[in-house]
């Protein structure tokens, strides 16, 4: 059911690589509630994913740009602004990568080079499109800019690696970015702190399936989708939230409140 939430808002949707990634139901669930926008993704992610069919259905062009790059980025918001009639109101950043995680290599023998890249794909992206976005005047007043992460930036998840410390530095940057775009245009800047989802980038975490299941036992709820946190993105996109910013907002079914379940303690006694 839709709303009509995002009526009239135009945005930046990264990261949609196939129908299964949250981004991907972002982008869906922002033209139901009647937002104009544009995808984007770096060109080698663009060739592995179905972007176009995205586009096709949200009636959205694609803008090609590697979120490392500053002047792409710059390309990017030029273009979307000048493609959708004005300043953006709403960001999804929806980035992330480890080729640490990837080539299986342990946390204690990290690849620095790779650790170098994977913070540069996961969290300086984020503060790259911020950086960009204040320097252009590119966001509207009371814009809402979201990042997706997990709680593994706060707790020790073994199989999450390097991921942990870009996940920290992405929050980080959520919450001082925010300070400083809030004072400068009232911008608000959040992380949504997502359960563990089957989209391309947790299946490919070693171990996923197993943790997954545990989540599901653990969280009162159950794990949330990728629709549930479409949703929710959608909630901050919206003027319903104009006053949540610098947030991490844990969307979780219950997970990280709850110590242990029940289910776990019966599973453990057999």
């Amino acid at each position: 059911m839709a709303y009509n939430l995002l009526k009239g808002k135009r945005g930046i949707i990264t990261g949609a690589l196939d129908e299964n990634s949250i981004a991907w139901k972002v982008a869906l669930r922002a033209h139901e509630e009647g937002a104009t926008f544009v995808l984007t993704n770096a060109p080698i992610a663009m060739r592995m994913g179905e972007i176009n069919k995205l586009a096709e259905s949200t009636n959205s062009k694609i803008i090609p740009a590697d979120a490392t790059n500053v002047e792409e980025i710059e390309k990017l918001y030029v273009e979307a602004m000048a493609h959708l009639g004005g300043k953006i109101d709403f960001v999804l950043h929806s980035i992330g990568m480890s080729v640490n995680i990837r080539k299986n290599i342990p946390y204690t023998e990290l690849n620095y080079d790779y650790v170098n890249k994977g913070f540069d794909v996961s969290a300086l992206s984020f503060h790259k499109m911020l950086a960009v976005a204040h320097k252009l005047d590119a966001l509207n007043e009371w814009a809402s800019v979201v990042a997706l992460t997990y709680i593994g930036a706060q707790r020790v998840y073994p199989f999450y690696t390097d991921m942990a410390d870009f996940k920290a530095t992405l929050e980080s940057i959520a919450r001082t970015f925010g300070y400083h775009y809030g004072n400068h245009k009232k911008v608000r800047i959040n992380t949504i702190s997502q359960s563990p989802t089957k989209t391309i980038a947790g299946n490919g975490i070693k171990g996923f399936g197993e943790f997954y299941d545990f989540a599901q036992m653990q969280s009162p709820l159950g794990n949330a989708s990728a629709l549930d946190c479409a949703n929710y993105t959608i909630s901050l996109f919206s003027d319903l939230t104009k006053m949540v910013t610098m947030q991490n907002l844990f969307h979780d079914g219950g997970y990280s409140m709850t110590g242990v379940s029940q289910e776990q303690l019966s599973k453990m006694n057999g």
